[in-house]
């Protein structure tokens, strides 16, 4: 597959701190991928820089083969054709639809404007909505209107800021869903900035997981959630907990729990303690007054009940169909799954 956007060794910094670090990141054509992230990460950083929005302070940078940044080239943004799409929408509020989907289409002659203009307002499936204006609109239309806007213009690369933070949650899964059709339809390859790790779920095709400018991991949605490079990505995509284990030479690991056989490639480190990364989904429970696991807390999900069992000196978080009351004492059993084991130290 042809790489769509290619990132070497890239650094930025502001007022002389480093808020990106000699970052690398390779896009595929037609490839979506999210840049998550709790807030001051960098991922935003990243994409201001991609746009060309921030100047940088080390690093190359090219776009379907075309240099874009190199160490004596910085091509201005009007000149890298990315397509931007903000997180509120940021529409001309005096232009209707047909209007802000064309504002970037002057230069084009009238008939291939024309052409343009009813493929894209079928494409967002606004049609009849061409003649309004953005305050006669939906959020969820509006960012349609966004849309069709940033790729009327046939971008190389899409740049999505926060897209769905300002969609009400009823319609947002919608919404996404829908985008995402969008893109795969035309082909767009796509980078996108949350700090969601539901719609970096559902919109990405792979992820990468920032920490303090750097890219902790890199890869799909079940790669990071199941096997999670570390600690801080293990946490920041999910509920889990962790079991302290000892590991033999024969790679079996121990617990109070049991013992387990585990991959060497998913063993972090070479030491002989170390901690079993348990997902909720990981655990049963049972009603047992001879077991060894008593519920503390319980917090209805809607489709189960979360429930956090303490067992010995430590505490699993455990999702379970069924019903169990603060107090119950429990059987605690292992789903069988690939362990990932991490260094106590990390």
């Amino acid at each position: 597959m042809k790489t769509a956007l290619s990132i070497q060794a890239l650094s930025c910094c502001y007022q002389g701190q480093t808020i990106l670090n000699n970052l690398s990141l390779s896009v595929e054509d037609g490839e979506i991928v999210c840049l998550l992230g709790a807030s001051g990460c960098g991922k935003t950083t990243l994409l201001k820089a991609i746009a060309g929005l921030l100047p940088l302070c080390q690093g190359s940078l090219s776009i379907r083969g075309r240099d874009i940044v190199t160490e004596h080239l910085c091509l201005p943004p009007e000149k890298r054709n990315i397509g931007m799409i903000f997180q509120d929408y940021a529409l001309f509020p005096h232009l209707t639809v047909r209007q802000n989907i064309a504002f970037g289409l002057r230069h084009w002659k009238k008939d291939r404007i024309e052409t343009k203009l009813k493929e894209m307002l079928s494409l967002v499936h606004l049609s009849d909505f061409s003649d309004r204006y953005p305050h006669q609109l939906s959020g969820g239309q509006q960012q349609r209107v966004a849309i069709a806007r940033a790729l009327a213009s046939e971008p190389d690369l899409v740049l999505l800021d926060e897209p769905f933070s300002n969609i009400d949650t009823q319609v947002r899964q919608g919404l996404i869903q829908d985008i995402r059709r969008i893109f795969k339809a035309q082909g767009v390859t796509a980078i996108f900035v949350t700090h969601s790790r539901e719609e970096a779920f559902a919109f990405a095709d792979r992820m990468a997981v920032m920490n303090q400018g750097v890219i902790e991991q890199f890869g799909t949605a079940t790669e990071l959630y199941y096997r999670p490079s570390s600690r801080f990505v293990a946490e920041f995509l999910g509920a889990g907990s962790y079991l302290p284990v000892t590991k033999n030479d024969s790679n079996e690991l121990c617990s109070l729990l049991g013992s387990v056989y585990a991959d060497k490639s998913l063993c972090a480190g070479n030491d002989a303690e170390g901690v079993w990364l348990l997902r909720p989904q990981n655990v049963n429970i049972s009603a047992d007054k001879n077991g060894i696991g008593v519920v503390i807390d319980q917090q209805f999900m809607g489709d189960c009940c979360r429930y956090t069992v303490q067992v010995a000196d430590h505490r699993l978080v455990v999702n379970s169909g069924f019903v169990f009351d603060v107090g119950t004492q429990v059987k605690v059993d292992i789903q069988p799954h690939e362990p990932v084991v991490f260094s106590v130290a990390s």
